[in-house]
């Protein structure tokens, strides 16, 4: 229910853009990001940093593509945030030594440290494929499939990720007869 929830302004702004254009599509993400910080702010009463980040580049991208009436802009947002993951994930791992995968995922999986450093430099490397990839159908293609790639093509990669992922750490992951052992 959490992964629809993340994707309630994505979902919103390809139904209004398929309805309405881009830039009732834009306005419509940043009404609906907003609506999705005050709805995590008032149910846990703290909002995660991603999505505050999420806020401020929709703000930031979203306004000036009304502003301008340029839709340049709003198809960079998913690459700014996208590089900004990647960025994050390496520099929390090469200068602070914090590996923010092994901190969101630990109370599922146990591995070794290098195991964790893998993981955390694939993450990177998944999320700067995710910012080329949003640029190259976005400036390559015409909005109607920018948009849809930006909600089905994005979602097909991180399904293939996350499924490759798991596939690979399965040979950690403890069994039942392993727990009871």
């Amino acid at each position: 229910m959490k992964f629809l929830f993340d994707l309630f302004p994505v979902i919103l702004f390809f139904i209004t853009f398929k309805i309405y254009g881009i830039y009732a599509a834009t306005a419509v993400a940043i009404g609906a990001t907003f609506a999705q910080i005050g709805w995590v702010w008032f149910r846990h009463g703290k909002v995660d940093t991603m999505l505050w980040v999420s806020l401020v580049l929709i703000v930031v991208f979203g306004s000036a593509t009304l502003i301008l009436q340029d839709e340049t802009f709003i198809k960079w947002k998913p690459s700014v945030l996208y590089w900004l993951f990647a960025a994050a994930l390496l520099i929390a791992q090469a200068i602070f030594k914090k590996n923010f995968i092994r901190t969101m995922m630990k109370e599922q999986l146990t591995l070794p440290e290098p195991v964790w450093a893998r993981v955390n430099a694939s993450w990177a490397a998944f999320f700067a494929f995710m910012g080329a990839a949003n640029l190259y159908v976005a400036f390559n293609y015409s909005t109607e499939t920018w948009v849809n790639f930006k909600l089905f093509g994005f979602m097909g990669l991180m399904l293939v990720f996350v499924v490759l992922q798991g596939l690979m750490l399965s040979k950690y992951m403890a069994t039942d007869e392993d727990k009871e052992a």
